[in-house]
């Protein structure tokens, strides 16, 4: 919950300084057309204004005016709060150095900025409609744990034979594998809702946890034992993965993760098969002693002369307990020289040693046996599988995002098309920084850009099979030997207002599948709350309880 509430307050932030950005930039449009001097024009509207992005609008007329512009404008590229304060910082930059013009009899700076502004009314729009369809799965993916002990205690009252079942080993299972089904529908829940944006560029930590654990001797000759050797097939699977999933984890850190939890599953499982042992016996011990009850639960004079009975059983218990070869005859003997039965007849001697031998019975087999080890095996290479799977699913939510990130590839391209000296270089620094789900290939590219810049776009064309990036690696290909920019992206300028559309409909597209996929996921432990620990329980016992009642009244009647 705390986590959830953190989060929110983090996203109202976001949210808000989003929101005074489309008032800041229309104020800047207004200035330019007083001053006709980017800084000028910035420099006025942050004195101006009161609002939170006037802050930022400061640091950024600071960087136009120092005398190392574009250092310290990397500088900011690091802490900018959002992908759209940097591009309007980058604009603003080329438009001081480089100068303004007109395009079509308006300013092709004020017309960047309105590119810019455009694109944080569809990422706002985006965003409140995604917080619509997530704003309660979160907390309903956590709900069922809330309601396991209310759910129990109104079941075991109003059914009263259930509560052997609630107490006992089986309850307990489901009531873990509620547990564990919430948890991991959480984590899928946020990650589904946080990879809604991929205009923050990847973060990695600087010396995380797993690089403290890497640097000890023994767990890396563990990590450089189980990890592929670099080069081979399943090292170039899992490096793949990794870029295709945006992951910020280094390989090494990924086997760290697998191996550390491996260990906490096997080491977690078999302490829990040690505490349903141990709650089974717990159960013998202090359970009271009684048929079902079908219908409520029992009087306070029926649950006294239960409990009286299950301390009576228990002083044969005692004596027996741990002795495996122990039969009914043994039993029998301590039971005719008790005191508890110096008046019983020899039928309720004959069902008071058949109660008293299942209990021991039970007893003695409630130890660790060689499947419960096999089990934790199992579960801890589950947990070993567990990073892998994770990294699958972060995939399959970033290629949902593709054509969103593409299609804001676009938008840089129109804005920095027809700027007077931009080129391809520039062009993929800028695809680079505002990249998230394609950042490794295109980063290579830049890197690579100098030895050769068509061998380097060949390079990252054969790296991506995402085709509407494919044809814009094409088109800058062109551009790079045959025509200018503006000409190899002349359909962009062209056809701008279908781009718009085009993404309005992605977003609503990506919008209702991602819900789609989180109404499954967040909604998975409600049901199995309801099914497995109320339906089952109430249904499978009912009918044994039934049997059982059926069965007895014909002997009776016998």
């Amino acid at each position: 919950m705390v986590d959830i509430l953190i989060d929110g307050s983090v996203d109202k932030i976001d949210d808000k300084l989003l929101k005074q950005q489309i008032t800041f930039f229309s104020e800047i449009r207004h200035a330019y057309h007083e001053f006709n001097m980017v800084e000028e024009a910035i420099y006025q509207v942050s004195q101006d204004d009161e609002m939170d992005v006037s802050r930022q609008g400061e640091k950024i007329y600071e960087i136009l005016i120092s005398d190392d512009p574009e250092t310290e404008l990397e500088k900011y590229y690091d802490i900018a709060p959002n992908s759209y304060l940097k591009e309007f910082a980058g604009v603003s930059y080329l438009t001081k150095e480089f100068g303004d013009r007109k395009v079509d009899g308006a300013s092709l700076y004020l017309k960047n900025v309105d590119n810019i502004t455009q694109e944080m009314q569809l990422e706002i729009l985006k965003r409140d409609k995604l917080n619509y369809v997530f704003q309660s799965l979160s907390v309903i993916a956590i709900v069922p744990v809330l309601l396991l002990e209310p759910l129990k205690k109104w079941a075991i009252s109003n059914f009263g034979f259930v509560e052997s079942w609630y107490n006992g080993k089986p309850g307990t299972i489901v009531q873990i594998a509620v547990l564990l089904i919430t948890f991991i529908s959480y984590i899928l829940v946020r990650k589904l809702k946080d990879n809604g944006s991929t205009n923050q560029r990847r973060q990695t930590p600087e010396n995380p946890w797993q690089a403290k654990v890497y640097k000890n001797k023994i767990f890396k000759k563990i990590v450089n034992l189980v990890m592929p050797k670099e080069g081979t097939k399943d090292y170039r699977k899992l490096k793949r993965l990794l870029q295709d999933a945006a992951s910020n984890l280094k390989m090494e850190w990924v086997y760290v993760n697998r191996i550390t939890l491996a260990i906490i599953v096997f080491i977690v499982s078999l302490l829990l098969f040690l505490y349903l042992h141990h709650i089974s016996i717990k159960f013998v011990y202090e359970e009271p002693t009684t048929d079902y009850d079908l219908i409520g639960g029992m009087t306070d004079k029926q649950k006294k002369a239960a409990m009286e009975l299950t301390e009576e059983d228990n002083t044969f218990l005692e004596k027996f307990k741990g002795k495996l070869k122990t039969t009914k005859k043994d039993i029998e003997k301590e039971v005719r020289k008790s005191k508890y039965y110096t008046e019983a007849t020899d039928q309720e001697i004959t069902v008071a040693v058949d109660r008293i031998y299942d209990k021991l019975q039970t007893i003695n087999s409630e130890y660790m046996q060689w499947f419960e080890f096999l089990m934790a095996f199992v579960f801890a290479i589950a947990g070993f599988m567990a990073p892998i799977w994770l990294l699958y699913f972060q995939k399959k939510m970033r290629q949902l995002e593709m054509e969103d990130e593409v299609m804001q590839f676009e938008t840089i391209i129109l804005m920095l098309m027809r700027i007077e000296r931009v080129n391809v270089e520039i062009i993929l620094e800028w695809l680079e920084r505002y990249s998230n789900i394609f950042y490794e290939q295109i980063s290579k590219c830049v890197n690579n850009y100098e030895s050769g810049p068509w061998e380097a776009l060949e390079d990252l064309k054969n790296d991506i099979t995402y085709e509407p990036l494919i044809t814009i690696i094409e088109s800058l290909q062109a551009a790079v030997e045959k025509i200018p920019i503006k000409d190899a992206f002349d359909e962009l300028d062209s056809e701008r207002d279908y781009y718009r559309e085009k993404r309005k409909a992605s977003n609503e597209k990506l919008i209702s599948r991602k819900g789609m996929i989180g109404k499954v996921i967040g909604f998975a432990p409600m049901v199995s709350l309801f099914v497995m620990y109320l339906i089952v329980p109430l249904v499978f016992i009912g009918l044994t309880s039934m049997s059982s009642s059926f069965a007895s009244m014909s002997s009776k009647k016998l």
